[in-house]
């Protein structure tokens, strides 16, 4: 059934959602606590150097279709929500406007409805860490994406790295904080307590709140980081394979398999520069000079090359052009392997098809495809971590060479029991030579998802944002 907003019901629900909001401040008026702010346009005078280079995370503004670029990947997540649509990151300022606009969250018709979690807000807006901190964890993560969506709408931005309610953020220093309960609880996993750590791994930690390996977990489908036996592809596959866990059953081969997120914090740790010391910011957050010649930390997060003497050059003593060769050289390297395992995976989840529908057996199928579920984990954890040919390309040409052999065994597993049910020809895979085709070939009615996220963005979406104006009116 489909909502009908009128005049009168969106009066109705702004006057709620103020009402609400209103409880929760007197609530934290009474409790002595200072609602965190979530709006960053609240620190563009106190912080204006820094708001200024945030605010040009904006310049991102092209949408680079990345199965568009690369169909064999609607294959390999047939059956999960990037197999409809996944779009190249782009700037800070499009985190909220992105998460809205993928047909990965689906079109929902009210806050029961759509197939994502809560969860799936928890990296794109310091309102969360506010619901969070006015809701606690529970009262955040429960539910549908769409239950809260009025309460998110600011990008990331200052409260989600920064204690911006702090003396010391208003002295203007970084007052750098963990702001997600459930990151504080990874790190201590690892040793990581943050409030031990130098300023250089605190600096790395504020940016591995969001930008890691992750899962969704527990009644309320809340974020969990897999460190439990440690950070690197074997110990987090473990861990994932010891409890159990799946992200998805695939729609082609039936294999129990994991969605890599976006393990930056990882590989960092397991390359040059992360060894070194070197962090986050040292690269994407660089320090610079204002027109008054003060120095500030320049929010602008972005490609390390496009203001080089600010980032490479403080270390290397090589000149630009030299440098993007030499990182042009492992990017290519680590394409060739991504697409050889690509092959080999998605020719593995058709034969594991047709084996099933040869009769295969559950307990004859299993060893299959558990080399399927690693192989794939692999690929995508090496292809998942953005920039993993400057962070660690050693560590990206590794997994994806164990990748490739984990399905080199599935597909000569597959063909011998294939053999077994009186099957010797090659089974053959339909056209996937471009996204539309793949898309086709696993029957996705791309005309309804995009129907459905259309009605959506123009219904849904408008009145969250009317609320949310309302509420932070009353801040």
């Amino acid at each position: 059934m489909r909502i009908k907003w009128t005049r009168n019901t969106a009066a109705v629900a702004a006057l709620l959602s103020a009402l609400c909001l209103s409880a929760n401040a007197n609530a934290a008026e009474d409790s002595g606590k200072t609602r965190i702010e979530p709006r960053n346009e609240h620190f563009a005078k106190s912080h204006a150097d820094q708001f200024k280079t945030w605010e040009a995370t904006k310049e991102s503004e092209e949408i680079d279709d990345a199965l568009a670029g690369d169909p064999n990947m609607v294959v390999l997540w047939a059956g999960y929500g990037f197999s409809k649509d996944y779009n190249k990151a782009r700037g800070h300022f499009y985190a909220v406007t992105d998460v809205r606009q993928t047909l990965r969250t689906g079109g929902p018709k009210d806050e029961k409805t759509g197939p994502m979690p809560m969860a799936c807000w928890s990296c794109k807006s310091p309102d969360v860490a506010r619901v969070i901190d006015e809701r606690g964890e529970d009262g955040y993560f429960e539910g549908k994406w769409a239950r809260l969506g009025a309460e998110i709408n600011n990008a990331i931005g200052c409260s989600d790295c920064h204690n911006t309610g702090s003396k010391e953020f208003a002295e203007g220093k970084p007052a750098l904080t963990l702001t997600r309960p459930y990151v504080n609880r990874a790190m201590e996993a690892i040793d990581m307590k943050f409030e031990d750590q130098s300023r250089f791994d605190q600096q790395a930690q504020v940016c591995g709140q969001c930008h890691v390996e992750y899962y969704f977990t527990g009644p309320t489908k809340g974020v969990k980081f897999p460190w439990d036996k440690g950070t690197g592809v074997d110990e987090m596959e473990a861990y994932y394979d010891e409890i159990g866990f799946k992200d998805w059953t695939h729609g082609v081969s039936k294999a129990p398999m994991l969605k890599a997120q976006h393990p930056g914090y990882e590989t960092w740790r397991e390359g040059i520069h992360g060894k070194n010391n070197v962090t986050c910011i040292d690269c994407h957050m660089p320090k610079v000079q204002n027109e008054d010649g003060k120095v500030f930390t320049d929010h602008k997060v972005g490609n390390p090359f496009d203001r080089f003497e600010d980032t490479c050059a403080q270390c290397h003593t090589q000149d630009k052009e030299t440098l993007e060769d030499v990182v042009a050289t492992r990017k290519a390297s680590v394409q060739e392997m991504k697409l050889r395992a690509e092959k080999q995976i998605v020719a593995a989840h058709f034969e594991a098809k047709a084996a099933w529908d040869a009769g295969a057996t559950e307990e004859e199928m299993k060893p299959i495809l558990m080399d399927i579920r690693h192989a794939q984990w692999r690929w995508d954890y090496a292809i998942a971590s953005h920039g993993v040919h400057m962070h660690a390309p050693d560590v990206a040409l590794r997994v994806l060479g164990t990748a490739l052999d984990k399905a080199t065994d599935a597909r000569t597993k597959v063909v011998r029991l294939l053999a077994t049910k009186g099957i010797t020809e090659e089974i053959q895979i339909p056209d996937i030579s471009t996204k539309e085709k793949a898309q086709q070939a696993l029957g996705m009615d791309m005309d309804k998802m995009n129907a459905d996220k259309a009605e959506f963005l123009k219904t849904i979406v408008p009145e969250w944002d009317k609320q949310a104006k309302v509420r932070e009116a009353s801040y």
